[in-house]
């Protein structure tokens, strides 16, 4: 399953050069992630508030190919690489039309309030094994 989220580029992303400031496609990619897990239907607050767990990033690796302009319109697209008891690994893809401007792997872990590593909920680990195993790649 690949998941897409649309966002244009304001000129507050930018830098003296005009492109987008490397930064902030931190931002969009979480974005993206975040609209991820709600297509889900996973509601994170609830998550926290009823179970005591959140998700956090443990790593990104980006590379950045091609820069993006204010006013452009990206898409960033999301597919589920790898799946554990409390990781899961994600490639994010950006793109302007068909041109990737940057490709990233972000790994996410699940937390308890304590800030340490716990199992993600069982229903959230059946919603992922599902898309992990209708997955082409």
């Amino acid at each position: 399953m690949k998941h897409e989220f649309t966002c244009r580029v304001y000129y507050e992303d930018t830098d003296l050069a005009g492109i987008v400031y490397y930064a902030n496609y931190l931002k969009f990619i979480e974005r993206a992630r975040t609209e991820f897990i709600r297509a889900l239907g996973v509601d994170q607050t609830r998550v926290k508030a009823e179970q005591g767990v959140v998700f956090a990033v443990r790593r990104v690796e980006i590379d950045y190919l091609v820069p993006a302009r204010f006013d452009d319109l990206i898409r960033v697209e999301t597919r589920l690489r790898g799946l554990t008891g409390a990781r899961v690994t994600l490639a994010q893809d950006v793109f302007r039309d068909a041109e990737m401007l940057a490709k990233a792997e972000v790994t996410l872990v699940s937390l308890a309030d304590s800030g340490r590593p716990v199992r993600f909920p069982a229903d959230i680990r059946r919603k992922l094994g599902q898309i992990l195993a209708r997955s082409p790649d």
